[in-house]
Parts: C-alpha cells; sequence; structure tokens
C-alpha cells in the first residue's frame, strides 16, 4: 500500500455523513428513554430505519477502509496514544455494527415489528423471549453510553490535534491544509 496523507473522499464523505447521523442517533436514543406516549412512537419510528442506514454504510465504510490506506499517525505521538487511537476506532466500528443488530435483535426477542418505512419490516433475527428481549434491552443502553463516551473521546482527540498539535490529523479527515 502506497503511503497517503489524507483520507479519500469517499471515506471523508461517508465519516462525515455517519457522524451527523450517529449523532443524530443519539440524541433521538436518549429522546427516547425520555419520551412518552407521541413523541415515543415519533422517535422510535425514526430510530429504526435510522438505524439500519448507520448498520448498511458501516458495512461499506468497514469495507472500505480494510481496502484502502490511510494516513499515518504522526511518528512522534505517543504509543499509548497511538494504541488508544487504533483501539477507538475499531471500537466505534464494532458499535457501529453491533448496536443495530442488537437493536434489531431485542426487537425481534420482543416479538415487535421491525418497522422501516411505509410499512416495510425486516424479518426477526432471534427468536421471542422475554429474558432473551431483557438482555439484549439492557446491552443496547450500557453499549449506547460507550457510544456516545467513545464518540465524545474522538472529537475530543480530532480537537487535539486540529487546534493544539496541529499535526495534520484533523485535516487528513477535513482534507483541509495543516495552515
Amino acid at each position: 500500500m502506497s503511503r497517503v496523507d489524507t483520507f479519500r473522499p469517499f471515506a471523508r464523505v461517508l465519516h462525515w455523513l455517519m457522524s451527523i447521523l450517529i449523532l443524530t442517533m443519539l440524541f433521538v436514543g436518549a429522546g427516547m428513554v425520555t419520551s412518552v406516549e407521541a413523541k415515543h412512537e415519533w422517535l422510535l419510528s425514526f430510530h429504526r430505519p435510522l438505524g439500519i442506514t448507520i448498520f448498511v454504510l458501516a458495512l461499506i465504510r468497514l469495507g472500505y477502509r480494510l481496502t484502502h490506506p490511510v494516513p499515518p499517525l504522526p511518528a512522534d505521538l505517543p504509543e499509548w496514544q497511538k494504541l488508544a487511537a487504533h483501539g477507538s476506532h475499531w471500537l466505534l466500528y464494532g458499535l457501529m455494527i453491533l448496536m443495530p443488530l442488537i437493536g434489531w435483535g431485542m426487537l425481534s426477542a420482543g416479538n415487535f415489528p421491525v418497522t422501516l418505512w411505509s410499512g416495510f419490516q425486516l424479518p426477526p433475527i432471534l427468536p421471542a423471549g422475554p429474558a432473551l428481549y431483557a438482555w439484549l434491552r439492557e446491552a443496547h443502553r450500557y453499549l449506547a453510553w460507550l457510544f456516545f463516551l467513545t464518540f465524545l473521546a474522538h472529537m475530543g482527540a480530532a480537537l487535539m490535534h486540529g487546534l493544539i498539535r496541529r499535526d495534520g490529523v484533523l485535516q487528513s479527515m477535513t482534507g483541509g491544509s495543516n495552515d
């Protein structure tokens, strides 16, 4: 693989589109657990297709990431920060794929239809069962918190690279110059 200094345009578009979708999803999810009646149903009808969209885009993004080189981290970055950067990226990929699957499985276990739009429903992926539903609901909730915290750490690291270190890491995803 050849050395690259910026992410390719397709990777940048996917990154920023998914950032918006994931941030929206985190707020919609938080709203769902604090809302009742009409707002809850509306948020839920938005949450399901958004989750499946994120899932599909994450699979595309992961496939692209595995087949295209990425810019290297700065050579002077401490090893623990390089490990944290790589680990948090793979954790984000895992959560982008796992969270929608757990949500889909949770609804399947609760015997709830997974309606996306205009009555289009996904088939159940797990058998119905109250214990499995309860376990997946808790897993979805705790992983959502992990996702939110990892997302915040990722944004904080990006800002540190862009505003403090000014080492080109943030610019490699924005396509901007380092000046």
